[in-house]
């Protein structure tokens, strides 16, 4: 079961994120398992493969508010990351990031099933 201790050791900034939600775990865990299946994370990984970096930024910035917002670090780093880097459609390597922000998903995933 998903818990506000268990979004914590997961490296989230609960207290700012309960701060936001008027102090509603419920809230706050409710939007936070909404997360893993936005399809925008799989979207964002086929516009910067093929190299739409217009629509790639689009997605980068609509899930860095998601995810700041939600303070969940350990995806939001990246996708942060990515967003800046986008911001000029700069052309290059964008693995890393990505799959860092996958494997990340996959953990919130794991963690929202159980």
């Amino acid at each position: 079961m998903l818990t506000v201790d268990a979004m914590k050791a997961f490296g989230a900034d609960t207290e700012t994120a309960l701060t936001r939600c008027v102090g509603s775990e419920a809230l706050y865990l409710r939007l936070v398992g909404k997360v893993p299946d936005s399809e925008d994370f799989d979207k964002l990984e086929a516009a910067v493969k093929a190299k739409d970096y217009d629509a790639a930024f689009n997605l980068a910035h609509g899930l860095k508010g998601i995810l700041l917002n939600l303070s969940i670090t350990p995806i939001a780093d990246p996708v942060s990351e990515m967003t800046e880097l986008l911001r000029s459609r700069k052309d290059m390597d964008y693995s890393p990031y990505i799959q860092k922000m996958q494997a990340e998903r996959k953990k919130l995933t794991e963690l929202c099933k159980s």
